[in-house]
């Protein structure tokens, strides 16, 4: 399996499969390159080359202690996309993989890249400030938090069992073989990880890198999204970037790469061409 080595010694999982114009998949917390099968599949299928990585502390990447930060991410990011020796890429990024394309175009510049999708994606910034009204309290994800050390087991079971996948919602029929592969997903990672993650994906402001992005961005966001709530998120982003382009989607929850892979595919599959 390979793997790369980051300058603090970290060591990142990736996959690289196929040849072709390259799409670069950011995944969400607290999850793994895995959970992209759905698209990388897809479009290995339709002649890209397509990646993605396990971010540092998730998946089969080391289970460091430090380093849990958009801008560890972004470097992380940036050193894959150098060691590959990448060019014209598409970046695409879930939830907190959103936010991690948006850094790493920000800090890194476009100079490897085409084009940008943020799919559900956690920017501009998800907890309440007096500069975002809007946004979540703190104490939601303080309470993150605390179910996480409490029995994080139970704690990532329930996440996708209900509010991830929109599996809460009446008249949803879910998928007990999805629930169990998110939970397989999130137990491989370090605790440590994830429980900074929580940070890193709620209280990281996204608004300056979206003035330092100028390339096309598709903003694709469910209007049902129970994770990262659809008014304080998805239009708000599109709005701050020079180049973005809003999709809604009608009731479709956070989890949507997976659940509605179908649409989702289509839809990016348009824009990058």
């Amino acid at each position: 399996m390979p793997f790369m080595r980051t300058k603090d010694g970290t060591e990142i999982f990736y996959k690289d499969w196929g040849s072709g114009q390259p799409i670069v998949f950011s995944h969400g917390w607290p999850l793994s390159s895995d959970d992209w099968d759905a698209q990388m599949l897809f479009f290995l299928n339709h002649g890209y080359r397509v990646i993605a990585h396990d971010r540092r502390g998730h998946g089969r990447s080391i289970q460091t202690a430090e380093g849990h930060d958009m801008d560890h991410y972004a470097d992380d990011l940036a050193a894959l996309t150098a060691l590959l020796d990448l060019k014209n890429a598409v970046h695409v990024g879930h939830s907190t993989g959103g936010g991690e394309v948006a850094r790493y175009l920000a800090r890194h510049g476009e100079s490897r890249a085409a084009k940008a999708a943020l799919i559900s994606a956690v920017p501009p910034l998800m907890v309440r400030t007096a500069a975002n009204p809007n946004g979540l309290p703190k104490e939601f994800f303080d309470e993150m938090q605390a179910q996480l050390v409490a029995n994080r087991p139970q704690f990532y079971r329930d996440l996708a069992g209900g509010p991830f996948y929109g599996y809460n919602r009446p008249g949803t029929k879910s998928s007990q073989a999805i629930v169990d592969n998110w939970w397989r997903q999130g137990m491989m990672g370090g605790a440590k990880a994830h429980y900074d993650g929580i940070v890193a994906f709620s209280q990281t402001d996204f608004t300056a890198d979206f003035e330092k992005i100028n390339l096309p961005v598709l903003v694709m966001h469910g209007d049902d999204d129970q994770i990262v709530p659809y008014a304080d998120s998805g239009p708000l982003s599109a709005k701050l970037l020079k180049n973005g382009t809003l999709r809604t989607y009608k009731g479709f929850p956070h989890g949507m790469p997976t659940t509605e892979a179908a649409t989702i595919n289509a839809d990016l599959l348009a824009f990058i061409r």
